[in-house]
């Protein structure tokens, strides 16, 4: 299917037969989606994998064990961080070593991460940064906007929950998710961002069709596209601030993304085509 542009946007229809003007509730992932405050955490999680597997016992050159981990992370980007640490362990098995638990693995991460990421936080925290800084841009408009039509919206990650509570309220979107917060639990089997999709559908009695999602996962996108939603993929550039991943953008169509932008600086052009102008 050819895709168009709407005019004289950088919105890309991928589906000119999306079902628009019938949601009432809106899902977001956060990390990449609004948030920038974890940006590079590939950086992190990357060499750390690399830096464990080398140890073991039949563990193959750098070079091999680099791009196999850059592999299976990538692929399981928008899950919740534990099913790559789950990964991780089976690999480190595989080349004769002694896996710790994947929570272990992920406690792990999570430690380094924050060495990368604690500043930021703090930052927002004591008004050192502006918040517009470390989110997509032109979130928070399309969060004002969402909840001026009176819609209904709920944030999902596959961050840990207390982490992503704590982020959104550092960044000031916390009070426009009126459908709550959900993140990742070390129970991880009972969470996932396909359980958050059911519970609105089935708690409100709703068919698919009333449901748009905003993510830069394939998680998310395909969950919603199974049930008959409207996908949007926010391909953003998260380094830059500014234009398409291109690598996020096919993953995003492959998932089934109705539309792809780069982030949310045409929000009024967007919502008017999704509420069903022309």
């Amino acid at each position: 299917m050819e895709s168009t542009y709407l005019a004289e946007t950088n919105i890309e229809i991928i589906n000119p037969d999306l079902p628009r003007g019938h949601y009432r509730h809106v899902l977001f992932d956060f990390d990449g989606t609004i948030s920038l405050i974890r940006e590079g955490w590939q950086q992190v999680m990357i060499p750390m994998m690399v830096e464990i597997l080398l140890a073991t016992p039949a563990a193959e050159a750098e070079p091999s064990i680099t791009r196999l981990v850059t592999d299976f992370v990538t692929r399981l980007t928008g899950k919740q961080t534990v099913y790559q640490m789950i990964r991780l362990a089976e690999e480190v098995e595989k080349r004769g070593g002694q896996p710790k638990d994947p929570l272990a693995y992920k406690h792990d991460y999570l430690d380094r991460l924050w060495a990368r990421i604690a500043g930021r936080v703090s930052g927002l925290k004591q008004g050192q940064l502006e918040p517009t800084e470390m989110m997509v841009p032109g979130a928070l408009e399309i969060l004002a906007a969402l909840r001026e039509q009176g819609v209904t919206c709920y944030l999902a990650s596959g961050t840990d929950e207390p982490y992503v509570i704590d982020e959104a309220q550092a960044l000031g979107v916390a009070g426009y998710f009126n459908g709550g917060i959900y993140g990742a639990l070390d129970d991880y089997q009972n969470f996932s961002k396909k359980m958050v999709i059911d519970r609105i559908l089935q708690q409100h009695g709703l068919s698919g069709r009333a449901l748009l999602t905003f993510g830069d996962g394939y998680v998310e996108i395909e969950n919603t596209v199974t049930v008959g939603g409207l996908a949007v993929g926010v391909a953003s550039n998260e380094a830059e601030r500014q234009g398409i991943d291109a690598w996020k953008r096919q993953r995003l169509i492959e998932a089934g993304a109705d539309i792809i932008i780069p982030d949310f600086r045409e929000t009024e052009a967007l919502l008017g085509y999704l509420n069903g102008s022309a």
